[in-house]
């Protein structure tokens, strides 16, 4: 079973998972179990299905059965994950002051396409609406459990953004804790409304719209930047101009928007930077602090163009040797189509 522990001097929360120890990968190596030519052997190909435990969610040709062929887009349980649904919510006191919990949670994959060798930047727009659009049913679904605080969709592309598996994924955790760094995020919000009686997040779609230099691309309902402080080259933010703290706010109609926006930021990105590897997650308020009109949702990308060296996890304080304006202004000249 997997625990939570928490540091008494930090306040942040490790999860210790011995159960990862069995991912298909061979450690301090980082080798993919599963090249592109190792269809046969790859439990999310087509006709691996009864190699994955039962799927919870997918969308499929009418009249398939679950756990066969047929489908587009497939969630499934993590085979080895960080968390799992069953055990004791209630916190632990040891010591008086070691603080440690059961690791409950939900810990999915959702297969993005049938196609081994497919990646966002190469998928049709269609198939990217509906990759979204199944976040968005997980999301709800995962958040309607009251012993959940979290819902977090990452994706990792690549041997250097932490993949283990080469066939098109992503994943879906929900956690019941908050972690520090999130929270952080939302004091600060809170902070800035406090003193301006508005959302920083707005102001920053605001500010950057009317400067223009660090703004990659824009749509009617989203807007693509280099934050004016990025951490590590290329480092870019989608967010929706219209405020909303949680992404499962975001009508389907408008999740096919988003998907044409992470469409286009991502051919950008991987014909600009020679198909880099990359990790992108979804910041959202957690599932017990809704409509919050401090807090804003989006999207942080972070190709893998750059290494974090001791001095960026020694002190926090990332070096970046690509100014976000040059950077905005390279991708803004990347074509697309």
């Amino acid at each position: 079973m997997p625990e939570l522990r928490q540091n008494p001097a930090t306040k942040e929360w490790v999860i210790i998972a011995t159960e990862r120890a069995k991912r298909p990968e061979e450690l301090g190596t980082g080798v993919i179990n599963t090249p592109p030519n190792a269809k046969d052997s790859c439990p999310f190909c087509p006709g691996n299905e009864k190699m994955t435990p039962h799927e919870l969610f997918s969308y499929r040709t009418y009249g398939t059965a679950p756990d066969t062929p047929g489908w587009w887009i497939r969630v499934i349980p993590n085979m080895y994950p960080a968390l799992q649904p069953q055990g004791n919510p209630d916190r632990v006191e040891i010591e008086n002051l070691f603080l440690c919990m059961n690791g409950i949670g939900e810990h999915e994959v959702l297969i993005e396409s049938p196609e081994h060798t497919d990646s966002l930047a190469t998928m049709s727009q269609k198939q990217i609406e509906e990759i979204f659009l199944a976040y968005r049913e997980r999301y709800i679904a995962m958040s309607q459990d009251p012993r959940f605080e979290m819902i977090t969709i990452f994706k990792n592309h690549g041997l250097n953004a932490g993949t283990s598996l080469h066939h098109p994924h992503s994943q879906i955790i929900a956690t019941p804790i908050t972690p520090m760094h999130i929270r952080h995020r939302i004091q600060e919000a809170m902070r800035y409304f406090d003193d301006h009686g508005s959302c920083v997040y707005c102001d920053i779609i605001e500010k950057e719209r009317k400067l223009g230099d660090r703004v990659v691309a824009e749509t009617e309902n989203f807007i693509v930047l280099e934050p004016f402080a990025a951490r590590t080259p290329f480092e870019t933010v989608v967010i929706p101009k219209t405020h909303a703290s949680t992404f499962d706010s975001i009508p389907p109609e408008r999740c096919k928007e988003l998907a044409y926006v992470m469409r286009l930021t991502l051919v950008k990105l991987s014909r600009s930077l020679n198909s880099p590897d990359y990790n992108y997650i979804v910041f959202s308020s957690p599932c017990h602090e809704r409509s919050l009109e401090y807090y804003h949702w989006y999207i942080m990308i972070l190709p893998r163009v750059a290494a974090v060296a001791g001095f960026e996890l020694g002190s926090g304080i990332y070096i970046n040797t690509v100014i976000p304006e040059s950077a905005a202004k390279f991708l803004r000249e990347t074509p697309f189509e």
